[in-house]
């Protein structure tokens, strides 16, 4: 052995009749090409690399972590501070390229077993004593590894992650303002599509969100995390999103057949995974068209809001009679100046509405009221004298709807 060879050799590991335990990895170039063959066939997403990609990055890595591997049995030691530079750099270079941590993980665990088993195959009764020695190191080497290259990994992932989240926000801004995108696509690398459902999304606080006992903006802020995990989910990260602790503006992009849309059941399953009941209003809209489609989902979600609708989607469609009563004008003042009699009997007004939303039930409208269903027929009366609604008819009881819901929108959203 040369004098070179004696200085990196301190105090090494040895299995048969002394001989180091690293000379039985073989020839250094051998091994660094069987480990990337295994790799390639073996390890996704190695078998998606293109060629100079296994022939570049990859050999080259792989050369360096079986030194580090060698050195390992030759002193005894676990890798230095510096010797982790280039796997920090490596897990970090990964990450931007969006190779999952746990392969990087398998792959190194992959390697160590491969040199790890051709260390052990040589080995007698005799060596026991070396091989626990050895194992331990091993042990440690790749908790050592693991450690460096998970917490590597995480960082870049967050730096990426923030950045693509300002890069996301810019172009939602631009899109939002009706601003040229093309610069900012080349920029973010965002796709811009050629049209959107352009979403109003209301968030609801939380009966936690009163409680004196806890942190009313830590209970908020988990609150809109969990939403926007929801809808990172349903969508794969595709939609552009503005969001508060109260809401903000989606845009899902509907250019292509296979993209996933928002639907009453999509917002249903995204209420139930974060645990927020959810309403939003969507407009279609092509992206340079945008600006005005979401002043116009905005108006529908405060049209929702005014008139209590339950929780869901909404489109213009579903509210489209309360939508045009919103427009001020003399006919929605009088719409609801049929039922303005009723003003001075709260009573009266009160039942015709409960009436109204069990669906024409005497007996459910009793329940409701605490009364007897006769005191119902008896109101029901009163009502018809007073506003010369007919509710015993269809066209009775379709004017009655709509003057309530003129009532409500007077009072909502006032006259003007």
């Amino acid at each position: 052995m040369n004098s070179s060879a004696m200085d990196r050799i301190h105090n090494p590991l040895t299995i048969a009749d002394g001989r180091a335990a690293s000379s039985f990895l073989g020839n250094a170039d051998e091994l660094v090409s069987q480990l990337v063959n295994y790799f390639a066939e073996n390890v996704m997403p190695c078998q998606a690399l293109p060629s100079e990609a296994m022939r570049g990055d990859v050999t080259e890595f792989t050369r360096r972590c079986l030194a580090l591997a060698m050195e390992m049995l030759d002193k005894r030691t676990t890798p230095s501070e510096q010797q982790l530079v280039a796997l920090r750099a490596a897990s970090a270079q990964h990450a931007r390229e969006g190779v999952p941590v746990g392969t990087l993980l398998r792959a190194y665990a992959e390697g160590f077993r491969i040199g790890f088993e051709l260390v052990v195959g040589q080995v007698t009764a005799a060596d026991l004593a070396e091989v626990v020695a050895g194992t331990r190191l091993l042990l440690r080497t790749l908790e050592v590894i693991n450690a460096t290259v998970t917490s590597a990994y995480l960082d870049e992932q967050r730096q990426v992650a923030k950045e693509h989240q300002t890069g996301a926000q810019t172009m939602m801004s631009a899109l939002l303002s009706g601003h040229g995108v093309g610069a900012l696509t080349r920029q973010t690398g965002i796709r811009v599509a050629d049209s959107y459902q352009v979403v109003a999304l209301m968030i609801p606080e939380l009966a936690e969100e009163h409680d004196p006992r806890v942190d009313a903006q830590v209970v908020a802020r988990r609150k809109l995390r969990r939403v926007q995990a929801a809808l990172a989910d349903a969508f794969a990260s595709r939609s552009l999103a503005l969001l508060s602790t109260n809401g903000g503006t989606l845009l899902i992009p509907s250019d292509e057949p296979d993209l996933p849309r928002l639907t009453g059941d999509v917002l249903a399953t995204i209420s139930a995974t974060s645990g927020v009941e959810l309403t939003a209003t969507m407009v279609p809209a092509p992206t340079e068209q945008i600006p005005q489609a979401t002043e116009e989902a905005h108006e529908l979600l405060e049209l929702v809001r005014g008139i209590a609708k339950p929780a869901g989607l909404y489109e213009l469609s579903d509210v489209a009679i309360e939508y045009q009563l919103t427009r001020p004008g003399p006919a929605r003042e009088h719409l609801a100046g049929v039922i303005a009699p009723l003003a001075t009997h709260p009573e009266l007004l009160e039942t015709l509405r409960t009436y109204m939303a069990t669906g024409l039930n005497r007996k459910a409208t009793g329940r409701r009221l605490h009364v007897h269903p006769n005191t119902i027929d008896y109101r029901l009366r009163r009502v018809s004298g007073l506003t010369d609604l007919d509710l015993t008819t269809a066209e009775g009881i379709l004017r009655a709807r709509i003057a309530l819901l003129a009532d409500d929108m007077v009072h909502t959203r006032g006259a003007a």
